[in-house]
């Protein structure tokens, strides 16, 4: 397991809490995979703190979460057929 790995599996519950608050606000579809790359689409390098990066997965609108996932899928990097809520 590489670092990204270890620190996605120490954060699973943190993911799970926020797809859980996406969830009821009518986002059913999002993935806690979803969460992550958008959350971490911003660290270049090395790794922020485990306390920045709880506090961005907690701080992520379901705007930004969409804007992201647009974005995405314009540049082609996000598939539109394997992502439900575009």
């Amino acid at each position: 397991m590489d670092k990204t790995d270890l620190l996605k599996k120490k954060l699973d519950e943190v993911l799970a809490s926020k797809v859980d608050e996406l969830r009821l606000l009518g986002y059913e579809e999002v993935s806690k995979d979803e969460v992550w790359d958008c959350v971490t689409s911003k660290y270049k390098g090395e790794w922020p703190p485990l306390h920045r990066l709880v506090n961005d997965i907690y701080g992520l609108k379901a705007t930004d979460l969409m804007n992201w996932l647009t974005v995405g899928a314009y540049q082609g990097t996000i598939d539109f057929g394997k992502n439900s809520l575009l």
